[in-house]
């Protein structure tokens, strides 16, 4: 049996917090790929194969912007080691080209005006640095690359790294020294979150927008084994869905043997497209508005963060089908939770306290006193309800394991969702259902539960 104290004194860190109240959130996926219709390159590509017509990082923002993104990854360097940004280090970067344009320094730029957050990939698998493959003088490189970034364009929200390691020149692969790139990124941005290949946030498992139905931030401490990661990162034909074997990661039955755990939130990534750089061909397979919506409902309503590609074209700028899906996007998502039935209602718990601090976005959080434990939210009048929002406070861990979701009109009662988890936000979405009151019942809790808010749509 696994000890309840253990499971609910892992907890987040401010930065984890911080990371996780972005929700939504984008990948950009620009450099040679782009211009030479690859999804990997080579390293052998020539600079001026990179040639933008009209590189304009202020339209990617506004096109993020208009779908309710918070905050942004761009891929700095991707495996074929053509940087973005005017490094030192190499020749072998957008100085190089036609274009000669810092596009890091000029996204960071357009960012802050639109008040969005800057993240960048660096990819630790160089294919043009000869140094690769060679142990400390490659990481040397690294770090000096890495270095550049971390101090030239303002505070970074993320660092996103994955597991990437293929064979250098001289038909070795490199050793990453992965403590030494996280001594530099705590040192010099303190409030970066490690993604992917690092100890803040969790991969999800795939690239398919898939997230569990139990998604838990409380697992293994297995989970952040760099070796482990790597094996199942970055292929170059696509990931699956989630396997059998790595559907629960992190329930009592799945930790009672487990002799360390840690806070290691889901980060989902995906693509607006089925590929992660800009293809022409793929024009009109950008993903339909139904299907964007569904993954945002499960994704950042599922204890998870959507990290949604979407990626720069030949102009250098989000192209026109890609843009008009975004906006639709940000209209049906502001049409859906842009209108909370919670502003004139009350909340009790199950002893008619009243508990209605819950209904409104502050760190006041209500305790239920066992299982089950009840809380209940009552309209003035009758409303047609289809969405419950409900979300813990993390700050004293993740606690529910299972509740439902009833509407009462009347004497009249209704289940209209049963789920498990609940984490930083589940979105409950069911039937249009008329309802005076809505419950909430909290069946099964390490402990006592918690709820810092409830919103209903």
């Amino acid at each position: 049996m696994m000890d309840v104290a253990k499971l609910v004194a892992v907890r987040p860190d401010e930065r984890q917090i911080a990371w996780q109240s972005l929700g939504f959130t984008a990948f950009l996926h620009f450099g040679v790929n782009t211009f030479t219709n690859r999804e990997w390159g080579t390293g052998k590509e020539d600079p001026a194969v990179f040639a933008p017509t009209s590189l304009d990082t202020d339209q990617w923002c506004a096109a993020l912007a208009s779908a309710g993104i918070t905050a942004c990854i761009l891929t700095a360097k991707h495996h074929d080691g053509f940087c973005l940004w005017n490094t030192a280090h190499t020749r072998h970067s957008v100085m190089s080209s036609s274009a000669r344009t810092d596009v890091v320094q000029s996204l960071s730029d357009y960012c802050r005006r639109f008040g969005l957050k800057l993240g960048l990939y660096l990819s630790p698998w160089d294919m043009h640095e000869p140094t690769y493959g060679t142990g400390k003088p490659y990481n040397d490189f690294f770090c000096a690359q890495l270095e550049e970034l971390i101090t030239r364009y303002g505070a970074l929200y993320a660092l996103w790294f994955d597991g990437a390691c293929g064979e250098g020149e001289n038909g070795k692969k490199q050793e990453y020294d992965w403590e030494r790139y996280f001594a530099l990124i705590r040192k010099n941005q303190p409030d970066a979150v490690i993604s992917s290949m690092g100890p803040d946030v969790r991969w999800i498992g795939n690239e398919a927008g898939i997230t569990r139905e139990s998604e838990w931030s409380v697992v293994s401490a297995r989970l952040q084994d760099h070796s482990k990661i790597a094996a199942s990162s970055q292929q170059a034909d696509g990931l699956p869905p989630l396997s059998p074997e790595t559907a629960d990661l992190g329930s009592a039955a799945a930790l009672q043997h487990e002799p360390e755990l840690c806070w290691y939130p889901a980060e989902v990534d995906v693509s607006i497209r089925p590929g992660w750089f800009y293809h022409p061909e793929e024009n009109d397979k950008v993903r339909t508005l139904d299907d964007l919506l569904h993954i945002y409902e499960t994704s950042v309503g599922g204890n998870a963060v959507l990290l949604l590609n979407v990626p720069p074209d030949t102009d250098g700028r989000i192209h026109a089908a890609d843009v008009r899906r975004l906006q639709e996007l940000g209209d049906v998502i502001g049409a859906a939770y842009g209108s909370n039935l919670c502003a004139d209602a009350s909340a009790h718990d199950g002893d008619g306290n009243d508990i209605s601090y819950v209904l409104h976005d502050d760190d006041t959080c209500w305790r239920g006193d066992g299982e089950p434990s009840v809380m209940t939210v009552t309209f003035p009048s009758e409303r047609i309800v289809q969405r419950v929002v409900l979300c813990e406070q993390i700050r004293e861990s993740q606690r529910i394991e299972a509740f439902e979701v009833v509407a009462l009109t009347g004497r009249d009662e209704q289940v209209v969702f049963r789920g498990t988890t609940v984490g930083f936000k589940k979105m409950c979405r069911f039937a249009p259902i008329p309802a005076n009151r809505i419950t909430i019942t909290v069946q099964k809790s390490r402990q006592h539960p918690t709820i810092r808010l409830v919103e209903i749509y």
